[in-house]
């Protein structure tokens, strides 16, 4: 695996509860990384590393729900297509309504994905197709405000109700786009108990994390205006419109 590139001791400033995890997908298995030595579900993966004391690497025996699928490990089940599942687990009102979002759900490739590696930000050495951030709505804010700071890029959220894995691992990486999705509203992470409700899980794929990483070393995480409290923002607010406007009458 390719050695870390980015310097992300930033992130260490942001104080998260549990710390940052980067993510590998790979077609051979990587050397010097322990396999997991258990069966989890793949969003699972995330708290197995915020607490374990090395990165691991896990393999299409060691995921024990349907993020095989969206790795491209397996292909669904017949009557996982028809929907049968979301609807026995009363998800769904019919199999119908189940059917309908796979056409939505983003995956690998059969066969391109084998293993998976996976590090907490304090142990990680190798370079990361994504950097995955369990965050609070105000640390969220902050790494969101570093995407758009320089690229005015704007903040989308996407997932579907179940196999919201998905969207936090496979769907940044194919797509390039940074993804959050709040805890606790997708079936399996609200059914497995991984995260507490009203966090925020972001997923930031390799080619964003060198521009977020720069801006949180340049911009103000904390605006003034977030710490002069109504009054005083309108002020704030109303004095720069002034100037503006007197600056545009005689440019």
């Amino acid at each position: 695996m390719r050695p870390l590139q980015t310097d992300l001791s930033i992130f260490n400033k942001l104080k998260f509860e549990k710390p940052p995890v980067g993510v590998k997908f790979l077609y051979f298995k990587p050397e010097g990384t322990q396999q997991l030595d258990k069966s989890l579900a793949f969003c699972e993966m995330i708290k197995e590393a915020q607490q374990r004391e090395s990165p691991f690497y896990f393999a299409k025996e060691n995921e024990d729900c349907f993020g095989k699928v969206s790795l491209g490990m397996e292909p669904m089940s017949s009557w996982g297509k028809g929907g049968e599942f979301g609807a026995a687990l009363e998800i769904f009102q019919e199999p119908r309504a189940n059917a309908r979002i796979y056409q939505y759900i983003p995956k690998f490739p059969e066969g391109t994905v084998n293993y998976v590696a996976v590090s907490s930000l304090d142990k990680l050495t190798f370079d990361p197709d994504l950097l995955i951030l369990v965050a609070t709505p105000a640390q969220a804010e902050i790494v969101l405000r570093a995407m758009s700071y320089s690229t005015g890029e704007i903040w989308e959220s996407k997932t579907t109700g179940v196999l919201g894995c998905a969207w936090i691992f496979v769907y940044p990486y194919q797509s390039g786009k940074i993804n959050y999705v709040p805890t606790g509203m997708t079936f399996c992470g609200k059914a497995l108990q991984r995260f507490p409700e009203g966090g925020i899980l972001i997923s930031i794929p390799w080619d964003w994390i060198p521009t977020v990483t720069q801006n949180l070393k340049q911009m103000k995480w904390v605006l003034p205006s977030y710490t002069d409290g109504r009054k005083k923002y309108i002020k704030r607010r109303d004095s720069c419109i002034a100037k503006l406007t007197q600056k545009s009458v005689n440019p």
